[in-house]
């Protein structure tokens, strides 16, 4: 009789490779792995072999960069979410993309299961959970570092498992980052980092770029253009999302900039301290917040900023399957139908320096904000305006002084 499948969310790390021998050992299962790909590069080599060894029985690897970039990140860059002013969601944008790529390989496969290597402590069991959740409801979810019958509790222990089960890992329990690449991204946890009196080492950390201390000592130029929100070229070449995000990581890492260490509020109660590497992405929000400045008036930009923390909180919690989110979305989009320009800025040591911006549609009239007087404005309408603008102030004013002289 076939043994039931389970799909295993794999990316060949410790935690998902010592994942493979404890479902075989403890369900019984026959372990299909599926790693999705959202750019990370070189981390995917050699990742079949692994599996394999590790004993699953094949390996997926399903490529959803193209879609991570046009159907998660644009939609979040139109909104400018960035959770708590700092984090540039970059591990959450991913996770609704990489639970849709299981739920279609645990279909495709029929799989009983879906298992994730994400621990109690953190967000990602949630993010991928509600994920697999609203996508297959009917599909069990196995979490093994909550699960009873997963004794290990350390990388150490899970080492020593891999060890005692014929796995050779190139891993060192007292030199590795926690790490989390994605194009758009990687995150680092652990070591010193755990600590947050202590200064991260950068020389051991970064990965996409360099501190701004290392940064070249001559400034960049670089000059991008925007079609309803979405990036469309940089420095004159038209490119799809994802080509422009790679290309904005290398200026980006070349001149120090994503560099972001904060301590933050898990979606769980606790809080942890992690270093963010997003420079490609950090140039790109900073870009489209100059051209919508120029663009939005001043009531849809105060709006669009409390739906902008929204939509970071809704995609951070890993509520991105719900009417919620569809609806924010659905704003945003409504928001991005001007923005429309082009942007200019130089990328010198960790800065991101404003060079000009323009655009059909700028709502900014030099002959407005001159000092001079022009056509559409003079200066003693203002006198009226403030009057109106003023009159609460001034009524409470009185009422407290009417007051104060009856009460003495």
């Amino acid at each position: 009789m076939a043994k039931e499948k389970v799909v295993l969310a794999y990316s060949g790390g410790l935690d998902t490779t010592a994942i493979i021998p404890w479902l075989k050992e403890n369900y019984d299962y026959e372990v299909i792995c599926c790693c999705v790909d959202c750019g990370q590069e070189e981390e995917l080599d050699g990742l079949e072999e692994r599996a394999k060894l590790s004993g699953a029985s094949k390996l997926y690897i399903e490529d959803i960069t193209d879609e991570f970039c046009d159907d998660y990140i644009v939609p979040c860059v139109q909104a400018d979410a960035i959770y708590e002013n700092k984090y540039l969601l970059g591990t959450s944008m991913a996770r609704p993309g990489i639970a849709k790529a299981l739920v279609k390989v645990a279909r495709l496969e029929g799989a009983t299961a879906i298992c994730h290597g994400a621990t109690g402590k953190g967000n990602d069991q949630i993010r991928f959970e509600l994920g697999i959740k609203a996508l297959a409801p009917d599909i069990k979810i196995i979490a093994a570092w909550r699960d009873d019958k997963w004794n290990m509790d350390s990388r150490e222990a899970e080492i020593e498992y891999c060890k005692a089960h014929g796995i050779d890992l190139p891993f060192s329990a007292d030199t590795s980052y926690s790490r989390d690449r994605n194009l758009w991204h990687i995150s680092h946890e652990g070591l010193e980092l755990e600590d947050p009196a202590v200064e991260p080492n950068f020389d051991h950390l970064l990965v996409l770029g360099v501190s701004p201390e290392k940064a070249p000592q001559e400034g960049e130029y670089v000059t991008m253009t925007f079609e309803k929100g979405v990036p469309t070229s940089v420095n004159g070449k038209e490119m799809k999302v994802s080509d422009i995000i790679r290309t904005l990581n290398k200026l980006g890492g070349k001149h120090g900039i994503g560099i972001v260490d904060i301590v933050e509020n898990r979606v769980v109660g606790m809080k942890s301290r992690g270093v963010y590497e997003t420079p490609g992405g950090t140039i790109l929000m900073e870009a489209h917040e100059q051209l919508e400045e120029l663009v939005l008036d001043r009531d849809t930009l105060r709006t669009k900023k409390d739906m902008g923390n929204l939509m970071a909180q809704i995609v951070y919690e890993g509520k991105w399957f719900t009417p919620l989110r569809e609806a924010v979305q659905a704003f945003v989009e409504s928001t991005q139908q001007y923005v429309t320009g082009e942007v200019k800025f130089k990328l010198y040591k960790g800065n991101i320096i404003k060079a000009g911006t323009t655009s059909p549609y700028s709502l900014y009239s030099e002959s407005l904000a001159s000092f001079t007087t022009g056509d559409l404005y003079d200066h003693h309408d203002a006198e009226g305006f403030i009057t109106l603008f003023g009159l609460p102030l001034k009524v409470r004013a009185m009422k407290m002084a009417e007051i104060e002289k009856n009460n003495k």
